[in-house]
């Protein structure tokens, strides 16, 4: 059964690959990390450090593609 390369599946592959990198990644740092946030200094273990700054990249990420992507152009009607 041979399996065809198309866009869609090539991008599901790197999709899938990148969540096995990032799941090891915060799985591998689960101590504890001060972090110094504006005045205020937090306790946190670094695996949610690494989510929530991996959250905030994504938000941030789909905010830059919603504001950049064209518009859509209504149809001409032939008449």
């Amino acid at each position: 059964m041979a399996v065809k390369l198309t866009k869609r599946n090539i991008k599901i592959a790197v999709i899938a690959v990148a969540v096995v990198v990032v799941l090891v990644l915060i799985l591998q740092n689960t101590e504890d990390v001060r972090t110094r946030i504006l005045f205020a200094t937090v306790t946190m273990p670094r695996a949610v450090l690494l989510v929530v700054m991996l959250a905030i990249g994504f938000v941030l990420g789909l905010l830059t593609a919603m504001r950049t992507r064209p518009e859509s152009k209504p149809a001409k009607n032939p008449a």
